[in-house]
């Protein structure tokens, strides 16, 4: 089982950084795919960016170039670093991993963080 906590959500005006980070615990000693997804108000949820045990990275085409996926192995955290906010960037970002070596795919991730939430002014 793994615990997902993420934090670094805020108010920002369009054109600004932001970086979101998740904290993990649990069983952590896996080889586990982990990423962002995020959702609006009224909308499905989508995946932002995965990134893989290898250091493998997927971003969907909205965010490429404006968004970096990147991790901390020593403090067990996973970062969204999020340059040149737009406005349909507004939402909540959830933290999320699942037990498998590589990250081809948007489905089947087995844990969720609570949510952080990114608001982009215009």
């Amino acid at each position: 089982q793994v615990q997902l906590v993420e934090s670094g959500g805020d108010s920002v005006q369009v054109g600004g950084s932001l970086r979101l980070s998740c904290a993990a615990s649990g069983d952590t000693r896996t080889s586990l795919c982990m990423g962002w997804f995020r959702q609006n108000t009224g909308n499905e949820r989508e995946g932002v960016a995965t990134l893989s045990p290898t250091g493998g990275e997927m971003y969907r085409d909205s965010v490429k170039g404006r968004f970096r996926i990147a991790r901390d192995d020593r403090k067990n955290t996973l970062y969204l670093h999020m340059n040149t906010l737009k406005p349909e960037d507004t939402a909540i970002y959830y933290c999320v991993a699942v037990a498998r070596p590589y990250c081809y795919t948007w489905s089947s991730f087995d844990y969720w963080g609570q949510g952080t939430e990114v608001i982009v002014s215009s």
